[in-house]
């Protein structure tokens, strides 16, 4: 099922540049685009897209305002915060207002892609180091804890995850599961993220081990 975006963004060329990048990929679709929050706010009622990508400073409305009232008048669409802004605060607000991620604009092609992916199954995906920030800690990525912001594993990623464990393939995943390889990876992505491990499968195992998703 192919996800439909929506892209806020009052720049043009980041608009245009965000098409580039979500049109290279099988299942997702660039829904539509917005100049500014409130004309997000109308063609999201009017296009209903699944996610909407929404930039933060935007004129006539902002990317919070904008962001507030698609939660009380569209909860069903996901929005996803990518933006230049850098900054703690509207990190937390954004999140507290219902958003599914929150992105800097010089973020990577696979963080960006599985972010959307994540967002359309109701979780929020974030990169450890905007995690620490936001429960206060260290600069330095924490030890992954279960919390709101960073939700528990779905039912597919734990079978992905334990099919790791066993020492299988992405190729030997994907033809049990009845899915892509490039779905397994995307998994893969997620799980890495949601553990904040950077070193691949052994320290994800790990890492999840520790946190009691699998068996010694």
């Amino acid at each position: 099922m192919t996800i439909q975006v929506l892209i806020a963004d009052d720049h043009s060329i980041v608009r245009e540049g965000l098409k580039l990048i979500l049109e290279t990929t099988d299942d997702i679709e660039v829904a539509g685009e917005a100049a500014d929050g409130a004309e997000a706010v109308r063609l999201a009622a009017q296009l209903q897209p699944a996610v909407v990508l929404m930039d933060l400073r935007m004129p006539k409305m902002d990317g919070l305002t904008a962001l507030e009232r698609l939660r009380a008048g569209q909860p069903h669409i996901a929005v996803v915060i990518l933006t230049t802004y850098n900054e703690d605060d509207l990190m937390r607000r954004g999140l507290k207002a219902g958003a599914r991620g929150y992105l800097l604009k010089d973020t990577d092609r696979e963080t960006l892609l599985n972010t959307i992916r994540a967002a359309t199954r109701g979780e929020t995906l974030l990169k450890p180091e905007i995690l620490a920030r936001l429960l206060g800690g260290p600069k330095a990525p924490p030890a992954p804890a279960r919390s709101e912001a960073a939700p528990e594993l779905s039912d597919r990623e734990r079978e992905v995850l334990e099919a790791i464990a066993r020492g299988e393939r992405s190729k030997e995943i994907a033809a049990r599961l009845n899915i892509t390889e490039r779905t397994v990876k995307a998994h893969l992505a997620s799980i890495y993220n949601k553990l904040g491990v950077t070193g691949g499968r052994i320290e994800a195992l790990n890492r999840a081990r520790e946190l009691g998703y699998l068996k010694e």
